[in-house]
Order: structure tokens, then C-alpha cells, then sequence
């Protein structure tokens, strides 16, 4: 039986066939045409449909980074099924390396949109109606904000089990059952019947290697997972741990911050994070963790204000020495093995 024509923003493409193409969505007020590419991979076998997007937030890089690695891979041939890449969802954002959208919309909090509706809200409604609808599964790329850094992670609805089997085989240590935000392309692809994972890691407009490598080869394992490319198992494999909570510990003062713990450290309740100083050489506050967990995510930027999140700290049930042993050994692995690059 011959498997039929993917449309997608007009475009036919067959099985077997890759194409790139470019989907219009609005015209600006300049007469300039704007388009998100899209790169799009059919086995002649059927399979599962898949799509990878990255910088849903203009601002967020890796995920681009990932994307274009994926495509100049010499050994990734799609064996079976159909993958769909979008390296640049919010192109407005890329073009202004701004998270957002220009009416100041986060895309991220404006689906499932409306074909009427804002630019934020088109452009929403084009992503769902032309790349989500055809898929069975999606890898979301994301970073942390601007001046904050993520240790790399999946977030998902980690109850559901071809979820959690799915961000196991990641492969990276960090998985966190996280609840969906509402108006969010997560929310709207689980709404769609499509399992998602969304991927955490590195900064805002920066390139951080390690995060991109685990990304590469992240979402090569979930393919591979999925019966659509043939497994290289090349790197040393990482124990996945669900953390079921979470939480960001706060700045008790205003003023100059001085990090003693870093990604990937294990803390004791207690534990001195950082120290918040005056410009005058006094120490202010020491901040310290509220819990014992593993830091997720922290604020780069020496310069802090009263309330502001500072540390993004993980719960485990398991040993918290365990967990930062076998993220030590994936950032080592990462640094120094080239074959994930090839």
C-alpha cells in the first residue's frame, strides 16, 4: 500500500522524499513575506511521525544548533516514519534575539492561537495546524532565560508511561515530571493526542556545547527508541532520575552575588549557595539551600535583586550523590567524545 502525500503549508512531500520548505504565515508592515523554515525527512517505510522544534523563544539557541547538527549528520538516515524539523518557530524572536514576539507576546503562552487572531496568535495556529496535527510525537529544545543556565533535562508528563519511556531513553540524567503550563505548545500538543518531551538546557543567547551535544544525541535516541533510525549507542549511557519536585531558592537582599556552588552540584539543606554583598565590600546575606537536591538551573549574572530566583534546585527520592556522579561523567563524556558529531 503506498503511503500518501504529507502536505504541509502547501507543500506536498512523498515518501522517501526530503524537502525543504518555507511556510508563509503573516506579510509585515514593511511588504516583507514572513516564513518559518521547516526540513522535512520521509523514509519509504511507514512509521511514526516526529517533529523537533527549537526557539519557540526567540532568544534560545541550542536548540537551532541541535537542529542544524542533526540535518549535517553523516551516519542519521530516517529508516522509517517521518521526521519534521523546525529550527526556528518564533523567527521574529531570532531576527531581534528577543524571547519574544514583537507585540511583546510570549508564543509559548499564546497557543492553540487563532488563524484570526494576533501575529503571536497566528503563528501559533499555523505551528499546531501544519506540523503538530501530523505528528504522533514531538522533542520541544529550550534553554534557560536570559543570564540563567540549565543543566540539560526533559521535562514531561512523566505519569504517562510511552512518555516516561521516551525521555528515559534520552539519556540524560536529569528527568522532570513536570506539570503543563496552560497555553503552551506542551499543552496544546498533548490536546492534539501527540506525546511530548520538552528539553531544558544551557542560556539564552549562548552556545553551550555540552547541552547542544546531549541534545544531538538526546533526540537521536528517542528516534532510535521509536523504530525510526537504527541505535548508536556510541557514548557511555547515563542512569535517568525522576524528580518529582522542584523548587527556585530566592535572594533574601539586594546587591552583588558571589556563586560557590555551580550546574550539576549536590547540596545539603543548609549548604551556602552564594553570598549577596554590598558594593562597599560588606557581606550582606548568605543564601542557602532550603532542601537537599541537585542544582538545575541558576542565575548567571553577578547582580541581584530582593525576591529574585537564584538556584533552581531538583528533590530526588534516590541518592543525591549518585545522581551528580552520573551528571559529572555525562558533561566529561559530552566535552571529550567526537562521536556524537559524527
Amino acid at each position: 500500500m503506498a503511503i500518501a502525500d504529507l502536505e504541509i503549508g502547501g507543500f506536498a512531500v512523498k515518501a522517501g522524499q526530503t524537502r525543504q520548505i518555507r511556510i508563509a504565515v503573516a506579510k509585515l508592515y514593511t511588504d516583507t513575506e514572513f516564513s518559518v523554515p521547516v526540513h522535512v525527512i520521509r523514509s519509504r517505510k511507514p512509521g511514526p511521525t516526529v517533529f523537533v522544534s527549537a526557539a519557540v523563544h526567540g532568544d534560545e539557541l541550542n536548540g537551532v544548533e541541535i537542529i542544524r547538527r542533526l540535518i549535517k549528520l553523516k551516519s542519521f538516515k530516517v529508516s522509517a516514519g517521518t521526521l519534521i524539523l523546525v529550527p526556528m518557530v518564533n523567527v521574529y524572536g531570532v531576527l531581534n534575539q528577543s524571547r519574544y514576539m514583537p507585540d511583546r507576546r510570549d508564543l509559548n503562552r499564546s497557543f492553540p492561537g487563532s488563524a484570526k487572531g494576533s501575529l503571536a496568535g497566528r503563528l501559533a495556529d499555523m505551528f499546531l495546524t501544519e506540523i503538530v496535527s501530523h505528528c504522533d510525537y514531538g522533542i520541544d529544545l529550550h534553554t534557560g532565560a536570559i543570564h540563567r543556565s540549565n543543566l540539560p533535562q526533559v521535562r514531561a508528563n512523566l505519569q504517562d508511561k510511552e512518555t516516561l519511556a521516551l525521555a528515559q531513553a534520552f539519556g540524560v540524567p536529569v528527568l522532570l515530571n513536570a506539570n503543563i503550563r496552560d497555553n503552551s505548545l506542551r499543552q496544546a500538543a498533548v490536546e492534539s493526542n501527540t506525546r511530548i518531551l520538552l528539553y531544558e538546557g544551557g542560556e539564552a543567547l549562548r552556545f553551550d556545547e555540552v547541552a547542544i551535544r546531549a541534545g544531538v544525541h538526546g533526540v537521536v535516541n528517542v528516534l532510535a527508541q521509536l523504530g525510526m533510525v537504527r541505535s548508536r549507542r556510541k557514548l557511555k549511557s547515563f542512569t535517568p532520575y525522576i524528580a518529582n519536585n522542584s523548587a527556585w531558592i530566592r535572594a533574601s537582599a539586594s546587591g552583588i552575588v558571589n556563586s560557590l556552588q555551580q550546574l550539576g552540584d549536590q547540596v545539603e539543606k543548609g549548604t551556602p549557595l552564594a553570598t549577596i554583598g554590598s558594593p562597599l565590600g560588606e557581606t550582606i546575606e548568605t543564601v542557602r539551600a532550603t532542601r537537599s537536591g541537585i542544582i538545575i538551573g541558576k542565575q548567571n549574572i553577578p547582580l541581584i535583586q530582593e525576591g529574585e530566583a537564584m538556584f533552581h534546585i531538583a528533590f530526588f527520592s534516590e541518592p543525591d550523590d549518585d545522581i551528580a556522579e552520573d551528571i559529572e561523567t555525562m558533561q566529561e563524556t559530552l566535552q571529550t567524545d567526537e562521536s556524537v558529531l559524527e
